[in-house]
């Protein structure tokens, strides 16, 4: 070849790899471009609720107690997150309300008071503000805002709702309820029926004995165990559950897709038929996501954690017997010649030239997606009805539980925390021996 050919051959390669690193960019850009607009990018910032946002954040790390007058009898009620459950026992009201007659006062901090008048009226103090006064007359909301409503302040002829800083307030013909918030998660550890609210750690361990049926510390730990609001024990043993579910999905496909792949794998599977009828077993398996399998079995065996695990099972069998065949078809024959000269009849071949080789990718890979299917067993559960995900799907369903799905939230990421550990140092001591 001309040195001129040669030249003009390497100036086209060179333009030709100069137009692809300019295209490349240029295509993601446009692609982008199109993104920003097909799906509205703008549309949707407009239309953020970034005050429902907000309420909803707060909502993860605060309490709301709800303190409601019946408009049809002139009862007021005060309440933790507006449960029967949180009720304030008759004669014990928070140091913040305070009632005179059919009078009741809140102090919502910061200078908000919410005063309850007779009549159905109330008055909200708002400082910077003003006094908002309302009422219920002729089945209609009346108020002494006019024409000028800010935009905090929702009105309607059935309805009022004011939200500020300090707390909401809600007035209908049927009763007007305060939300105060309040750090924290309050009765996460005794409700006001247990004989342990209010007491510290230090009465009960070294105190006198409160509950005179039980013990102090027997006690303590039956009314936190059996906590009506928070049900700790339910939310454990859901956990468990979950746990359950990704072990036994996890571990049995494991089992079913090693004999399996050996039977997909061409060292040790000569006919093709039988091999590829396997091969595509495993894609059928693993091409059907688990959330399909799950709504499947859930509509064949019903709902449960069984149901969950078998979900997890066949999906992992697929890629299971797909690694697993890969992985034998690469092991190193002379480890299996070595056994054979020794007089070792097949069984014996594959479990002593075989299996060591193969050790170190099976357990990391199964205890790879034992992890990942601890995740998985979380959204599994909302849908069979078991584990830690239906007490979650739960929560956020009641649109007002935010504090348990926190709480929820936190437990699934401190139980992934665990078993990625614990996976951890499996691998180390049975992979790399004991001194890893």
């Amino acid at each position: 070849m001309a040195a001129s050919d040669l030249y003009q051959s390497s100036e086209r390669l060179f333009r030709r790899k100069q137009l692809i690193g300019f295209a490349f960019p240029a295509v993601i850009l446009t692609y982008l471009v199109y993104v920003f607009f097909a799906f509205d990018i703008l549309g949707l910032a407009e239309r953020a609720r970034w005050d429902n946002g907000a309420t909803l954040v707060r909502d993860t790390y605060s309490y709301k107690t709800h303190v409601t007058r019946d408009n049809r009898n002139g009862e007021t009620s005060i309440a933790v997150e507006g449960e029967r459950k949180g009720s304030y026992p008759d004669g014990m009201v928070p140091p913040w309300v305070a009632a005179s007659g059919d009078t009741v006062t809140i102090d919502l901090k910061d200078g908000h008071r919410v005063t309850f008048l007779p009549n159905n009226g109330l008055r909200y103090e708002v400082p910077g503000f003003g006094v908002i006064e309302a009422a219920i007359v002729n089945r209609a909301v009346q108020t002494n805002l006019g024409d000028t409503v800010p935009d905090w302040v929702s009105l309607s002829r059935s309805r009022l709702d004011i939200t500020t800083d300090a707390g909401r307030v809600s007035l209908t013909r049927n009763k007007t309820e305060v939300f105060r918030y309040s750090f924290g998660w309050e009765l996460f550890f005794y409700t006001f029926t247990s004989p342990y609210h209010g007491h510290s750690l230090t009465d009960i361990l070294f105190g006198p004995q409160i509950d005179p049926t039980r013990s102090n510390l027997i006690g303590a730990v039956q009314d936190f165990w059996y906590n009506p609001m928070w049900q700790h024990g339910m939310v454990v043993w859901a956990m468990f559950e979950t746990i359950l579910m990704a072990f036994l999905g996890t571990f049995g496909a494991a089992i079913i897709a090693l004999p399996l792949g050996f039977m997909a794998a061409r060292n040790f599977n000569r006919i093709m038929p039988a091999r590829f009828a396997v091969r595509r077993v495993f894609d059928f398996l693993r091409g059907v996501d688990g959330l399909i399998w799950t709504i499947v079995l859930s509509r064949a065996f019903g709902p449960g954690p069984m149901t969950g695990a078998l979900a997890i099972l066949l999906t992992d069998t697929g890629s299971f017997g797909k690694m697993f065949s890969e992985a034998l078809e690469n092991v190193d024959p002379k480890q299996i010649d070595g056994v054979a000269s020794t007089g070792a009849k097949p069984l014996q071949r594959y479990r002593f030239g075989v299996i060591p080789q193969i050790t170190p990718v099976l357990l990391s890979q199964v205890l790879y997606y034992l992890e990942s299917n601890t995740r998985s067993a979380t959204i599994i559960g909302a849908i069979t009805g078991g584990g830690i995900g239906l007490l979650l799907t739960q929560a956020i369903i009641t649109q007002k539980d935010w504090e348990e799905v926190s709480y929820y939230i936190i437990l699934i990421l401190l139980m992934v925390m665990l078993m990625d550990t614990v996976s951890g140092w499996l691998r180390r001591k049975l992979i790399r021996g004991q001194d890893a």
